[in-house]
């Protein structure tokens, strides 16, 4: 099963200091081997600042555009990973290891099974 690992982390106008650079760098990059070496990573993709989305709604069969994402909230989406894993409990255990925030800034990550959508 295909899993959507979704990483949240808050934005700070000073950003990650150097250090926490290093630190998720190191870790992201070993994570991604090891799921390379199992033939398990199937996308991986860190995001740029949420001040730099758009977001499209369509209202009366018309696109509104508007700058910046869906919703305000003290966490944005920082990047994501596809994983095909054998079950939840696998995508749990890949998910422990994905760090998603610098120091005093923590984040979260969303698991979703990917859908099987007909392609024609």
């Amino acid at each position: 099963m295909r899993y959507m690992f979704l990483m949240y982390s808050k934005e700070t106008d000073d950003g990650p200091t150097p250090e926490d650079v290093v630190l998720l760098k190191r870790d992201h990059s070993a994570l991604i081997s090891d799921a390379t070496q199992k033939g398990i990573l199937l996308a991986v993709e860190g995001l740029k600042s949420s001040l730099s989305a758009t977001s499209i709604r369509m209202e009366h069969d018309k696109p509104v555009i508007t700058d910046g994402p869906f919703a305000e909230t003290k966490e944005q989406l920082a990047g994501f990973y596809i994983l095909e894993c054998a079950d939840l409990d696998e995508a749990i255990e890949w998910a422990a290891r994905m760090r998603t925030g610098c120091k005093g800034s923590p984040g979260g990550i969303e698991i979703r099974p990917v859908a099987d959508l007909p392609r024609s």
